[in-house]
């Protein structure tokens, strides 16, 4: 009996240190401070922490969006220099294309607003919408890989666009901005999808 014990004893101990070798060898947490894309997005949220609101719903979402889309931008070019995934970085040079030029329309729209349609609810919507936005972005897993972690971040990002987008329509008083919120919220679903599917093809 004590002689079948030993080998079993010895198999049981080569297979504990084999799983431990392999999780030790896997994806590892990284500390959000050390990590590029969430250094990226962290940029990105203390731009718009300190953008002075004017209380006018197209002019505040204007300026707004227009930093969290250069945010979109910046998170896309690390994926395109340090990603290794063919079909993300695709998507994020899709990201860059489509969202620059959604920053040049508003540029375009914002030199001719002025202030003319104060709404404080709107005010408070879009910062507690950002409020949130940050609060989701801390509590990501990331791993310092740069496919998984522009996966992750962007669902985020991508999602407080919606909700920002969501929040003007309900306030809206600009057509063209109007067309453009909605647009926004179709493209952003379609890429969240898109990106969903890739973390669940490739799980780390």
């Amino acid at each position: 009996m004590k002689k079948l014990l030993l080998p079993l004893f010895a198999l049981l101990f080569f297979s504990a240190c084999k799983k431990d070798n392999d999780e030790a060898t896997g994806p590892q947490l990284q500390a959000h401070d050390q990590n590029e894309m969430m250094r990226v997005m962290h940029q990105m949220m203390s731009r718009m922490d300190t953008m002075q609101m004017s209380n006018d719903p197209e002019i505040d979402f204007s300026k707004m969006m227009r930093m969290h889309h250069q945010g979109a931008i910046e998170m896309a070019n690390v994926e395109l220099q340090k990603g290794t995934n063919d079909s993300l970085k695709r998507l994020a040079q899709k990201i860059i294309t489509k969202q620059q030029q959604e920053i040049q329309e508003f540029n375009t729209l914002l030199a001719t607003l002025a202030v003319d349609n104060m709404d404080m609810a709107f005010a408070m919507e879009l910062m507690e919408t950002m409020e949130k936005g940050g609060g989701v972005a801390d509590v990501q897993l990331i791993t310092g890989d740069t496919d998984n972690d522009f996966a992750t971040l962007m669902i985020v990002h991508h999602q407080e666009a919606i909700e920002n987008s969501s929040a003007y329509l309900h306030h809206s008083n600009n057509t063209q901005l109007r067309a453009m919120a909605e647009r926004m919220i179709d493209d952003q679903m379609e890429e969240i999808q898109e990106l969903t599917n890739w973390i669940r093809a490739n799980r780390r």
